[in-house]
């Protein structure tokens, strides 16, 4: 029996990896960085931040000795938390991208510079600049690859959000929510926008739900500066991103899914408590955590024959009799 998570959590291998690959360079050109401000850049705790750096007490180039490893000093000056990391000259070596790896940063750069937010816009386009002249032909490549945020409907809403962010101002919205089909009214005292997965979300203390939630900007119907100043919690905190978007509760309901082969997607699509092999018929047993019954007979109606929901009972019925409803609507019996 082998069990499995549906998406990477910030203390796995891989996602540790993929950070320090990001944050060693930073760290060599911000110098005393300050824990607490790499914590909140790579949207990690700062506990995930000292776990990280211990790691590379023992890295370094292959034949290398003990002495020879990257250096980290994490015992803070005058208690502050700062960070210096030294034995790493061979990072500043001219970095050598493959035509694959340029034209995917190149289209990132370019995508990140259409996105509004508090970015250094001067030094993307450097970096832009610098890329073009140095890939030549693979610049057109990336060229050629058309990206769009999310509109112009959506830059306009970001730009009011940013607005409100550098003013310190209330947000009413008419907001979309999907899994009820439904357009919601509401007031939200922004905290941040941010970029997941590729789409823009506005992160803020929601005054009908009290809680922090995240808006997705294309989803925002309509939205409106109010003339009140934003009053965020004391306690509210932004949500650590890492390990994806959708990071379920203990108190959610435990769904189980019987997957054949053709529907083992949804295991690397979705957060998992377990994903159990099944024999060897390749299908898997996944059970996860559920928010709004909605969203699962809305999938298994998706999955069709490649999976189907076997526990809790009840909301199998449920989605039997969404399917024969379904069915009916096309006069199939």
């Amino acid at each position: 029996m082998n069990t499995r998570s549906g998406k990477q959590r910030p203390d796995s291998a891989p996602a540790q990896v993929a950070r320090l690959l990001s944050m060693l360079p930073y760290l060599r050109s911000h110098p005393q960085a300050r824990v607490a401000e790499v914590a909140e850049l790579f949207g990690v705790s700062e506990r995930q931040v000292i776990r990280d750096l211990r790691v590379l007490w023992f890295s370094g180039l292959p034949g290398l000795s003990m002495g020879d490893y990257i250096e980290v000093d994490m015992e803070g000056v005058e208690g502050e938390g700062v960070i210096s990391v030294s034995n790493a000259d061979y990072l500043a070596r001219p970095l050598r991208l493959r035509t694959d790896e340029a034209v995917a940063l190149l289209v990132a750069l370019r995508t990140l510079a259409e996105v509004p937010g508090p970015f250094e816009r001067d030094a993307i386009g450097r970096a832009i600049t610098k890329l073009e002249q140095a890939a030549g032909e693979v610049a057109e490549r990336a060229g050629a690859v058309q990206v769009q945020v999310d509109g112009d409907a959506v830059a306009d809403v970001a730009s009011t959000v940013r607005s409100a962010l550098d003013d310190g101002r209330r947000l009413h919205l008419s907001y979309w929510v999907p899994a009820r089909d439904e357009t919601t009214e509401r007031d939200v005292d922004p905290m941040r926008l941010v970029v997941v997965d590729g789409r823009l979300y506005l992160e803020g203390w929601c005054r009908r739900a009290e809680e922090v939630r995240l808006f997705r900007l294309d989803r925002v119907a309509g939205i409106k500066a109010l003339g009140l100043p934003a009053e965020v919690p004391d306690g509210a905190r932004p949500r650590d991103l890492s390990a994806g978007l959708f990071q379920p509760s203990p108190d959610d309901e435990l769904v189980t899914i019987r997957l054949t082969r053709a529907g083992r997607w949804v295991a690397d699509y979705y957060p998992c408590e377990s994903a159990e092999e099944r024999g060897t018929d390749g299908g898997l047993d996944v059970r996860l955590r559920v928010r709004d019954r909605r969203w699962v007979r809305r999938l298994a109606l998706r999955l069709g024959a490649s999976g189907r929901v076997v526990d809790p009972p009840d909301l199998a019925e449920e989605i039997a009799s969404d399917a024969r409803a379904a069915l009916s609507a096309y006069g199939v019996r």
